[in-house]
Order: C-alpha cells, then sequence, then structure tokens
C-alpha cells in the first residue's frame, strides 16, 4: 500500500488502481480498503480508483491518544487529494464513509469534486425529540451512551447487537441463532483494537451535517437499502431533498450494505453516474 502521512503524524495507507479521472471509496465503520477492491477492480479501466484505510482501521497500528476524529479523516481526505494534485474527483462514501465525505465539504468546500455517491447513511445518527431519521428512528443520547459502554466493555458483542436490534428482522433472527456470518464478524471485530474505534464512534455521533447537504452543488448519486438495520426510507428521502442535484436509488432485499447485495446494479449506477459527469 502507498502512504501518506497525515499533519499530526499519523500513517494514512492506500490502494491506487487503473488511471482516468479519480474515484475515491470512503469505507464505512470498523471495515478498511479491503471491502471496496472488487469495485474499484470493476472501475480501474477507466478510472484512477483509490481505497483508503481511514486512520485506525485497517488493522494499522496508531499511536495511543492518536485523535480518530471524523474531523481529521476529512483533513487526511483533503491531503490525499492534495497530495496527488486530484480534481474532478467523485467520492464514494458508505456509513461513516458518507459523514468522512459531508465532513470533508463542510471544511473545504466541493471545488476539487465532480460528484458524490452516498450509501445508506443519516446526516444525524442521533435522535431527539425533534429528530427521528437517525439510528431506528429512536435512538438519543442516553442510548447512545449505554452503547458506547456496552462497547468499552464488549466491543464485538455491542457491535453486533447494534447491528442485530434494528430495523432488519432477518439480522436479529440470525443474531439469535448465532448465524456463520455473525460468529465471523465477531471473530474479526474481537482482532481490531476498539479503543480508536469506540473514540471515533463518539466523533461521529457528535455530529450533525443536515446543514451541509444542501450545500453539496455536485450531482449526488444516494444508494440506500429497502431493509437497512439502521435507517428506514424516511432517511434516504430526507437526504434527497436536501441535496439539490440528488438522485436516490433504492435496492430491493437489502440491508444497510446494499451495494453488497446487488454488486452488478451497484457497479453499473456507479459507472454509468461516473460517466455522466464526465460528458
Amino acid at each position: 500500500m502507498e502512504k501518506i502521512t497525515s499533519k499530526d503524524g499519523i500513517n494514512i495507507r492506500y490502494l491506487r488502481l487503473g488511471k482516468g479521472t479519480p474515484v475515491i471509496f470512503l469505507h464505512g465503520w470498523t471495515s478498511s480498503s479491503i471491502g471496496w477492491l472488487p469495485f474499484a477492480s470493476e472501475l480501474a479501466d477507466q478510472h484512477e480508483v483509490y481505497c483508503w484505510d481511514a486512520r485506525g482501521h485497517g488493522g494499522h497500528e496508531i499511536a495511543e491518544g492518536a485523535s480518530t476524529h471524523v474531523r481529521d479523516m476529512a483533513s487526511d481526505l483533503q491531503q490525499l487529494i492534495e497530495y496527488h494534485q486530484l480534481e474532478n474527483v467523485t467520492l464514494v462514501g458508505h456509513s461513516m464513509g458518507a459523514l468522512t465525505m459531508w465532513q470533508y465539504i463542510r471544511d473545504f468546500g466541493c471545488d476539487k469534486l465532480s460528484g458524490v455517491c452516498i450509501i445508506d447513511q443519516s446526516p444525524k445518527l442521533v435522535t431527539d425529540d425533534h429528530w427521528h431519521n437517525g439510528i431506528y428512528g429512536n435512538f438519543n443520547q442516553a442510548a447512545n451512551t449505554r452503547f458506547i459502554s456496552k462497547l468499552r466493555e464488549d466491543f464485538a458483542e455491542g457491535l453486533l447487537q447494534l447491528v442485530a436490534n434494528g430495523y432488519n428482522r432477518k439480522s436479529y433472527e440470525n443474531y439469535q441463532q448465532n448465524a456463520r456470518g455473525f460468529q465471523q464478524l465477531r471473530e474479526h471485530l474481537r482482532t481490531l483494537e476498539s479503543e480508536p474505534l469506540v473514540k471515533c464512534w463518539e466523533s461521529l455521533t457528535a455530529a450533525d451535517y443536515r446543514d451541509v447537504l444542501p450545500q453539496i452543488c455536485v450531482p449526488a448519486l444516494l444508494i440506500y437499502g429497502d431493509e437497512s438495520q439502521f435507517y428506514s426510507a424516511d432517511v434516504a428521502e430526507y437526504v434527497r431533498r436536501n441535496i439539490p442535484l440528488a438522485d436516490l436509488h433504492t435496492y430491493e432485499n437489502s440491508d444497510h450494505s446494499p451495494q453488497l447485495w446487488h454488486r452488478d446494479r451497484f457497479v453499473y449506477d456507479l459507472r454509468t453516474f461516473v460517466t455522466r459527469l464526465q460528458s
């Protein structure tokens, strides 16, 4: 993997494939560049594709006390774009990757961007009496505080329970049956250094990007799952209504990772979107 060194001294590692107009894939919380590689490979025939491991992710060592705040992730992204002198970038953000994208746009604007692809994410995770389009439609600050305590007690199980206890009935049943997929995910999560990820989660759940959505002045491809564990259809509609040039695609029978359930469709939709941005 290639690397750049962030302004606060953290090595940010990434893979770079292909030649052409740039596409940067931003992964979700606890994930890594690996999840994007099959899609990056599909686009690398026409595009220069970047897949990074955000700070605190990807199994790379990080110094004790180093920041994993979403604001610093956005700064890392700006540094990556500057380092490679990129223009007309398409950002593709899933989950935390979308939050990183929104923080980037808040801090640095859209001047370097030609378009964005947002996958199954709310602009504000924590709900309150006036905001119901966060996690579960009912995940207030008290619930988040309990969840963070659970993460520090047993990171893997806390995260699996967050996945299981949402809208998707199949996820709940699979968790109760300790299905193989949950076993594998539990084993993986137990290999991760949890405290940097918990600190990251604290920053993500403190953020509110509702004001950023109307500032997105480039075309936006929205991909949402109709059986997302975390977000209702109202979330997707809210995001669509508040981004001026948004096009919403809802993928049937898919959860918080709709790109994994409809791989070919996602590649087609993303390739078509990026091609139109160039015309």
